[in-house]
This record gives structure tokens, sequence and C-alpha cells, in this order.
């Protein structure tokens, strides 16, 4: 697929999540068998309960794959730049943490998903965030403006990470930061998964080799670039994964080689300074 394909391919799935029609980088739903499955999964990637309780409803569509605010460092007075805020969760995690000095700047390429944010942050009064529409790889926000940038489960979707890395080099200031959690790969992808639409909407097809993406990151001048964790992806949860289902049903994708893809993927979170 072509680049400008991959980014409609993305963003037309972006927005059916925002109008609550499934999910992106996991299942996004609430009720089985009494369980909110949403909480379950943020659990399971780093979230805690206050920190799911403390936003508004709406706000955690259960995505990504990291919390990537718990390992930010926070402090007060900060200003923090999400890239692809979806419905602000993370960014309404960081408003707190930074105070009424501090600043929360979410981008996002989806007007759907904007909006959504928007109305969460209204709900909740977050007088000091606030969403901006764009792509990742051509920010809104001028040069040496950030202390931090934070993204979850978005890079890995673009289709040009290392203009993606370039463009948050700039908007941060001297000696600012970078945590990312976000979805890699031990080695390629079986050619039938790298065609599916499916896989991009999931955060899987357009994912990079590890080594490639903490490269991209160190062509673009970052310094101490360092994983932090590093878990995977077991065989049992890609055979249950929505994601996966779809790409079984839609792709023709065979059984064999969604095995293949669950031991290829590995969730990182990664930081790194600007030199």
């Amino acid at each position: 697929m072509k680049k400008e394909e991959i980014k409609t391919v993305v963003r037309l799935g972006y927005a059916r999540v925002a109008k609550g029609g499934g999910s992106c980088c996991g299942p996004q739903q609430t009720g089985c068998c009494g369980i909110d499955v949403t909480k379950e999964i943020s659990k399971g990637i780093g979230y805690s309960e206050e920190e799911m309780n403390s936003v508004p409803d709406g706000a955690n569509l259960g995505l990504g794959c990291g919390n990537p605010v718990a390992l930010a460092s926070l402090k007060e007075g900060e200003v923090v730049l999400d890239l692809g805020s979806g419905a602000g969760f993370d960014c309404f995690l960081a408003s707190s943490r930074v105070g009424k000095k501090g600043r929360v700047i979410g981008v996002d390429m989806t007007p759907e998903m904007l909006e959504k944010a928007r109305e969460n942050a209204a709900q909740g009064g977050y007088a000091n965030v606030e969403f901006r529409l764009g792509e990742i790889e051509n920010l809104p926000v001028g040069d040496n403006q950030v202390d931090i940038i934070i993204s979850n489960c978005v890079i890995n979707l673009s289709p040009d990470k290392e203009q993606v890395f370039r463009e948050a080099y700039r908007v941060l200031k001297p000696g600012g930061r970078l945590m990312v959690s976000d979805i890699v790969l031990l080695e390629a992808l079986p050619g039938t998964v790298q065609k599916s639409v499916a896989a991009y909407i999931g955060c899987l097809a357009g994912a990079a080799l590890k080594e490639q993406y903490l490269d991209a990151i160190k062509q673009a001048g970052f310094k101490d670039v360092k994983v932090i964790d590093e878990s995977g992806f077991g065989t049992d949860y890609m055979s249950n994964d929505p994601t996966a289902q779809a790409i079984l049903k839609d792709e023709k994708v065979s059984r064999d080689d969604l095995k293949k893809l669950g031991k290829a993927v590995r969730s990182i979170k990664v930081s790194a300074v600007k030199g």
C-alpha cells in the first residue's frame, strides 16, 4: 500500500472507533459476562484503577500498548505533547501531573476523534489541555516548544516513522524527553499479513523491525535511546484478539501465519533525550 493509502485506511479506522464502532489497537467493548473489557485491557498494559476512574467517561477507549505517562516522570509546569492523542486519555492523566502552570497538547489526524477529545476535556474541566488537528509527520507545533513527548501505540501506524521522529526532535526543547509505548517486530511479518488492511488498522502491519525503529530515533538526533520495557504477544492472545480474527476473516490469512505473527510482535517502551 502507498503512504497516502495507509493514512486513509488508518484515519477511517480511527473515525469508526471515535463513533463507537470497534477498535484499532485492541478490543473496545464493555459487558462481556459483566466484565468491562476496556478496563481489563488498560489494566493489562499498565494503567491503575485510580487513573482509569479519574478521566471522563469515553476518554479511555481501551487502545494502546502501554502507559507512557507512568514512565514519563512529568514535572509541574512542563509542556507535554501527545502524538496521536485519540479521545484524550493520556492527555488527561498528564494534566494533573503538570498542574495549572503546565500545558498538555494532543495531536490527532482524525476530526471525529478530535471532537470526542474536546468534548471530554470540556466535561472534565481540563483548562490546561488542548487538542490540535494534524499529522504526526507534520506537527502543528513550533520549534523548541515542548518539554516531553509521549505516544501510545501510534507511531507504528505511520508509513514514515523517520519523519515522525525528526518532527519530534524539532518541537522538543534542548534536553527535552521522548517517552513512547509502541509495537515493533522481531522478524518480518508474513506477506499476507503485510497486505492486510485489518492489520494496518490493528497496529500490526505498519510496525517496523525493532532495530529499525530504534535506529530511526537515533538518526533523528536523539541521545540515550533506551528500551525501558519489552513484552511479547503470546499466540493464545493473538488467536483471541479481534484484530487477529478480522485478519483471518477478511484477508484469508492462515492460522500458521497468525502464529508467526504472535511470535514476531513485541510491545516496547522507549525513552530518549534531545541532544
